[in-house]
């Protein structure tokens, strides 16, 4: 058959019009090294720090050494599908994690994705999770309370929205409950929780996350594990990754409290990251910029001035020290950054003295500030009375013959002692810390027996409830202390009912 000359030219010229070039041009390099976690290629000339790089078994890296002549990545899944020659692609993005509404009331993994079984999450917004901290003009003076419910906190070591308090003491002193309590007593305090656990046990934060559900915490917590068998850059961004969603609600205005389970942990995983990259090692094998690490995290911690909503981040970070050695280098470190610490003492924990806070080596920086004015008249003096029974007793037990004042401060000082004893998971409401540490220092428990204060303060404040609830709904509506002649017919009234044990 025949074929015409124009018709194949109009064959020709409808194939050149409808042509379309469907050309993707994408960076790649070449894996040269693996192991470890650790990753070493070549090539990706326009590679950027931070951005996220994807290996052909789908395994995500992150982009750590730009030298002349290879990359070093950091990966964050198994290293056993990688071999040398593999092909790694650029993605053009820097690591960043969904945030939004929708994580509340989830558990997820420091890239974002829930690992509670709850099915996927609908976000449509993610934050990178590094990302500079909040000017000096972008904010304002902390002025407002965040209420621990935790009666040794709220009276002498206060904490306010937009602070970063260091929790710090040696294992098993009681530093998660001391978290676990303060989320709890967010319940109707309008503030967004988020709990990021780094190199926990599964079964810990399995445990953690019943608690919050069982006292209704979860409603407003988002809870970020990044688990002892996840690989260490897992454990090294998760603080990141917290913050980040973090940042999407402060910026929008609302107040959110922030949780570091512990920041130890995540050093150490830094260093074994650092090491593996041959970075040079300093005191105590971490590299020199492991400050860096934890001051641009908790730097993000703020209190936004109006112009930008007056949203906030409460940071509480966590350091495990050993054998309570609070001048060691990642201590001292975190200590120079945060706005105070509260020291938890194992010789205080093992004796009963929960929560086992040490008055004399703790402090907060806020102070006052952070203190509705009916808390900060009754517990003025009460961090320094401590602090100085403390010393008196441990010089009393070498003397038998004591003087009259010197009895009454000891005798005042174990009542304290055992007033700021507390149950785990027992956060108390600020206007019942307040009418039980009015009692204490204005002398209504002297004459009350060591042994039977705690049962009294529980039978008092249910006497309150019952017969003069107007007293505490006036403390905590007007942030007032009571009228003295008030409280003291109350307080008499129910001790003329009170039966001290035998």
């Amino acid at each position: 058959m025949a074929i015409k000359a124009d018709e194949i030219s109009a064959l020709l010229r409808s194939q050149i019009e409808n042509y379309e070039a469907d050309m993707k041009v994408s960076d790649v390099g070449t894996v040269i090294q693996v192991g470890d976690g650790i990753a070493l290629a070549h090539g990706l000339e326009d590679a950027m720090a931070g951005e996220l790089l994807e290996f052909p078994t789908g395994v995500l890296g992150l982009a750590q050494n730009l030298e002349e002549n290879n990359i070093g990545i950091v990966l964050f899944g198994e290293d056993t599908g990688i071999k040398e020659g593999d092909e790694v692609k650029r993605t053009g993005r820097i690591m960043e994690v969904p945030v939004g509404e929708e994580l509340i009331g989830r558990v997820v993994n420091p890239l974002g994705q829930p690992i509670d079984g709850k099915g996927t999450i609908e976000t449509t917004k993610s934050r990178p999770i590094e990302s500079p901290a909040t000017g000096v003009m972008d904010r304002q003076e902390v002025n407002e309370p965040l209420q621990t419910g935790i009666k040794a906190i709220d009276a002498l070591v206060p904490i306010g929205r937009g602070q970063r308090e260091l929790v710090i003491g040696d294992r098993q002193t009681g530093k998660t409950t001391v978290a676990i309590d303060t989320i709890l007593n967010q319940k109707d305090q309008d503030m967004i929780c988020i709990y990021v656990a780094i190199g926990q046990k599964e079964s810990t934060v399995r445990s953690t996350v019943e608690t919050f559900r069982r006292n209704g915490a979860l409603d407003y917590t988002i809870v970020v594990s990044a688990g002892a068998s996840m690989p260490a850059p897992l454990l090294y961004v998760s603080p990141y990754a917290g913050v980040a969603m973090a940042e999407e609600f402060m910026f929008n205005g609302k107040d959110v409290l922030i949780v570091y389970d512990d920041l130890t942990k995540q050093a150490a995983a830094y260093r074994e990251l650092s090491l593996l990259l041959r970075r040079p090692p300093g005191r105590e094998a971490f590299p020199g910029d492991v400050f860096y690490v934890h001051s641009r995290l908790l730097e993000r911690a703020a209190k936004l001035n109006d112009d930008l909503g007056g949203g906030s981040i409460t940071a509480l970070p966590f350091i495990e020290t050993q054998a309570g050695d609070i001048s060691a280098f990642i201590p001292t470190n975190v200590i120079s950054i945060t706005d105070g610490q509260i020291f938890l003492q194992s010789d205080l924990f093992f004796s009963g003295v929960r929560p086992a806070i040490n008055a004399g080596l703790s402090v907060s920086r806020v102070g006052g500030s952070a203190q509705i004015k009916a808390m900060k008249k009754v517990a003025g003096t009460l961090r320094l009375d401590l602090a100085a029974f403390r010393e008196l007793e441990s010089f009393a037990q070498f003397g038998s013959d004591l003087d009259e004042a010197t009895t009454a401060k000891l005798s005042r000082g174990q009542r304290t002692v055992e007033i700021l004893k507390q149950g785990e998971n027992k956060p108390l409401p600020v206007e019942r810390q307040v009418v039980i540490i009015y009692a204490l220092v204005n002398g209504h428990l002297d004459d009350i027996p060591i042994k039977d204060i705690t049962r009294f303060e529980d039978e008092f404040l249910s006497w309150l409830d019952s017969n003069n609830a107007e007293l505490l709904d006036g403390i905590r509506e007007t942030k007032q202390l009571p009228d003295e002649d008030s409280y003291v017919s109350a307080v008499n009234s129910f001790k003329k009912l009170f039966n001290p044990s035998e």
